[in-house]
């Protein structure tokens, strides 16, 4: 069997790279944004247009391993890295709590999708 590279996969591993950063990081933003505008009496908006934004980069990234898991799947490439990465992504996106598990998952899915194994 001819080895297939998709560009897919590699966008994908990219994203979960990208991603990670971004779940890590969205602890501390969330929080300092509610206690800012705690302080400054806002209304809530601020802190729930940030954490909308967490919420949207998840969404994509799940969106892009679903396509990806159908590309590699007729492609003959291993999909263990992108139904880690829909796993990953779809912990965030029901709650931010599963930032931990879902950044640990979007590393090791990142790792797979950047080796585009056959099957």
């Amino acid at each position: 069997m001819k080895k297939t590279k998709l560009g897919i996969n590699t966008t994908a591993a990219i994203l979960d790279i990208i991603n990670a950063i971004l779940f890590t990081t969205s602890w501390f933003v969330v929080t300092f944004m509610a206690f800012s505008e705690s302080f400054s009496g806002g209304d809530g908006s601020q802190t729930s247009g940030v954490g909308a934004f967490f919420y949207v980069m998840a969404a994509i990234g799940l969106i892009i391993h679903i396509i990806g898991l159908v590309k590699s799947k007729k492609a003959g490439i291993s999909i263990i890295g992108h139904i880690l990465g829909i796993i990953g992504c779809a912990c965030f996106a029901i709650t931010a709590l599963l930032a931990f598990p879902a950044i640990v998952l979007l590393i090791i899915a990142s790792v797979f999708c950047f080796r585009q194994q056959s099957v």
